[in-house]
């Protein structure tokens, strides 16, 4: 239901409909006497390449879908900028992202306890995964069932991964049927957030299916400047829509979920920031709080590519009008075949060497290879291997480049500052080799195009120096108002995802985590969503 009329005064104000904000819509507005209003920048998922799993391909880059960040010139990278891509749409970035359901790993969790942050370990937000799922394995002691979160198996599977898969097995990788049960060391085919072959967005699965609740209001194309403050109390937002200038007033709460990279840049408009920062552009200090758009952490991602003979990939039904066609009618069909394609198909989880305690490292295999998202796949038959540091030391900055609301931040995620995240990116391309080298792919005659074999495989440098040429952003940024104890300088949010010295705010997005987690993120979020939305409400009856 669509708001009307002036401004407006709500219970809970949630800025962003992306991944967090569409749990925390339907959660807050359950109970009938709470009016919230959910605010969403971009526009309505009313596109058909947001629901057909393959247009990811059509919806990263494209102004539709994509806010089109871009990063400042990266040192680690060679002096490269990178594409930086944020959902722009009811749903977010689980509107455009790779649709995998990935947790991480308990010690994830029980690291963030271990941290001070009580109620955040593996035992407590298991429970959280388990309420919101739809798991296609069915109710056991790792998966729910029923809930708005629906995953399943992927729809189709290809004989070169499986080959793949079975050299990572030769390799010492053993296979495993599910990589979310808090230990996703292995190879497996991931598990999707799909339903009968379209993509699951959180728009569709927590957003839409309660939007005839009276009490609720969503505002697309509202584009919220600043975090209205009495004091330091937060009593509501400022937006810009088409019609101009708006204010909804919260009378309880208002609730930043507008990702790693928004939240940080709407507390720094609204004030609430690193000082010096803030003074230089312009903006009154009204709380010092340095960690606000600290702690950028990213999963970089390596894209080997490896030539093949003898074995199809995408690469050349792609270029086939028969095999497009082909495509087509199955999908039309069935609801099968490569249009139903995550990014990624094959995962494979493994250490980049025997002094790692768990999995570190993060391949996504692909049957299909190209220069980058956006651009046409390659004529010559190939496959990706692509793989992430999961654990990062690296650590990025959010800042604004201006005053203006409509400007894009400053974006520097800092990879591969640190030595160790080029030692471990070094020894990522080694694992890839070994496993490429083992005999169940030696009959396709996997040829390296990329790094290539002129990057000698016992140099760490080089290696380390290809690693800064190929590496690209996976789509992870998190950490950027980062959850912790008052003795953290650079702690954002208190455990109930408050921001400290400031009343009537919270974040529940990405940004609040203190460590990446190792694995794709957006599933993540969402726990956290589910976890602050249970807080609100607890906090409010108490």
């Amino acid at each position: 239901m669509a708001s009307a009329g002036g401004d407006d005064v709500y219970d809970y104000v949630v800025v962003g409909a992306g991944s967090a904000g569409c749990v925390l819509a339907n959660r807050l507005s359950a109970d009938p006497n709470v009016r919230v209003a959910v605010v969403e920048a971009g526009g309505n998922d009313n596109w058909i390449w947001f629901h057909i799993p393959v247009g990811y391909l059509f919806a990263i880059g494209s102004p539709r879908a994509d806010w089109c960040f871009k990063t400042e010139p990266e040192p680690g990278l060679n002096g490269r900028a990178l594409s930086y891509p944020r959902g722009k749409t009811v749903g977010g970035s689980s509107a455009i992202n790779a649709m995998i359901y990935m947790r991480g790993q308990a010690a994830d969790y029980d690291h963030w306890r271990q941290l001070g942050l009580e109620g955040w370990g593996w035992d407590d937000v298991l429970p959280l995964f388990k309420k919101h799922e739809d798991h296609f394995l069915g109710p056991n002691a790792h998966h729910g069932a029923g809930g708005e979160w629906h995953v399943e198996f992927p729809r189709i599977t290809w004989p070169l991964l499986d080959a793949v898969r079975r050299a990572a097995a030769e390799d010492g990788i053993r296979p495993i049927d599910d990589f979310n049960t808090g230990d996703n060391e292995g190879s497996c085919y991931f598990h999707v957030n799909q339903k009968r072959g379209l993509r699951w967005s959180a728009a569709r699965g927590f957003l839409k299916p309660v939007l005839h609740r009276r009490n609720l209001s969503l505002i697309t194309s509202g584009h919220v400047e600043k975090v209205v403050l009495e004091g330091r109390r937060a009593t509501g937002v400022r937006l810009r829509t088409a019609a101009g200038t708006r204010t909804l007033t919260a009378r309880r709460e208002v609730v930043l979920a507008a990702g790693a990279l928004g939240s940080p840049q709407l507390l720094m408009l609204s004030g609430i920031g690193p000082g010096e920062h803030l003074k230089a552009q312009g903006i009154d200090v009204v709380l010092d709080a340095p960690g606000v758009g600290a702690n950028l952490q990213d999963h970089l991602q390596l894209r080997l590519i490896y030539k093949v003979q003898g074995i199809g990939t995408l690469n050349e039904r792609y270029h086939s009008l028969l095999g497009r066609a082909g495509m087509g009618l199955e999908y039309a069909l069935f609801r099968k075949g490569p249009l139903t394609m995550a990014p990624s198909q094959l995962g494979i989880f493994t250490r980049s060497g025997p002094d790692k305690e768990r999995a570190d490292l993060e391949f996504h295999v692909q049957p299909l290879s190209l220069d980058k998202f956006g651009d046409p796949l390659h004529r010559f038959p190939a496959f990706t291997m692509s793989v992430c540091n999961l654990r990062p030391t690296s650590r990025g900055t959010i800042r604004l480049k201006t005053a203006d609301p409509a400007s894009a931040p400053e974006i520097r995620p800092n990879y591969l500052a640190t030595e160790e995240d080029r030692l471990v990116a070094a020894s990522s391309i080694r694992v890839a080799r070994r496993i490429v080298s083992q005999p169940a792919l030696a009959a396709y005659a996997p040829d390296e195009m990329l790094p290539g074999p002129s990057v000698p495989n016992d140099d760490d440098a080089a290696l380390a120096l290809a690693a800064g040429q190929l590496g690209t952003t996976i789509f992870h940024p998190v950490g950027t108002a980062k959850m912790g104890l008052k003795s953290d300088p650079l702690a954002v949010v208190d455990t109930r995802l408050r921001v400290m010295g400031i009343e009537g705010l919270r974040v529940a997005d990405a940004s609040i985590m203190p460590s990446i987690t190792s694995g794709n993120t957006n599933s993540p979020t969402i726990m956290i969503a589910e976890k602050a939305a249970g807080m609100i409400l607890v906090d409010e009856r108490a």
